[in-house]
This record gives C-alpha cells, structure tokens and sequence, in this order.
C-alpha cells in the first residue's frame, strides 16, 4: 500500500510531541503512536472523508477517531494552538473562502409575492358556477 503524503516535518513535531498526551512520562497507558494519530487526524481535516475512510497507514480508524474526541474533549487541540500561536508566520495564512452560490430562484419568493398553485389544484374556469 502506498503511504499518504506526511504533512508534519520533523522540526514541526518536536515542538508538538511534548505537547501531547500519552508520553512514557505520562501517568497511564502511553499513546501507540501519536505523530500517526496527529498525521490521520490532518489527513481527515484535509480530505473531509469520513473516518472509517481513514488509510490503515495511520491506524484503526475507530483508534484515531476515539484519540481525536478524547483530545478535544480534554482541550488538547486548545493547548496545541495557544503554545504554536507565538510561531504564526503571518506571511502564510489561509482563509476558508468556501461558500455556495444559490440560484435566484433558491432564494425562495419574494416578500409579499402570491405564493405558486399548488399542483393538481386547477383553476375554476369562468362559466363555472355563473347563474
């Protein structure tokens, strides 16, 4: 199988490493691998598949996906951005410029427009009910 594109350089995930939970230090079971869990954590962000579309290269989709809630939960994600934000290089930054366009007639009526016959209603001819 062939190995998903890594995103994180070494530079980058030893300045996150010590921020996460699950080191030997830690009290508790340690984490298998956490670059992984970060590398397919990313990997769903990035793509917007759904978690049981995860690559096995990052580990069980389930594993990932129960790390990924635990985490922000605890407010982990929280911590990782406040000790990253004094590294922000504001030569790079990307801006969700995401929208959908509705067709004008999407938009539903105008205010105070008749609204539309509703089918099979049909329209009471002239003569009918003319004495």
């Amino acid at each position: 199988m062939q190995q998903p594109r890594i995103k994180i350089t070494d530079a980058q995930w030893q300045r996150l490493e010590p921020l996460l939970p699950g080191k030997p230090t830690d009290p508790g079971r340690t984490g298998f691998n956490n670059r992984k869990t970060v590398e397919g954590i990313l990997w769903i962000a990035r793509t917007g598949a759904p978690w049981r579309d995860l690559p096995p290269y990052f580990g069980k989709w389930n594993t990932i996906h129960k790390r990924f809630r635990r985490w922000v939960k605890s407010g982990v994600f929280a911590r990782l951005l406040n000790a990253l934000q004094e590294d922000w290089d504001l030569q790079i930054v990307m801006v969700d410029g995401t929208f959908v366009k509705v067709h004008q007639h999407g938009a539903g009526p105008k205010k105070g427009a008749v609204p539309p016959r509703q089918a099979g209603k049909s329209k009471p001819s002239a003569g009918a009910g003319a004495d």
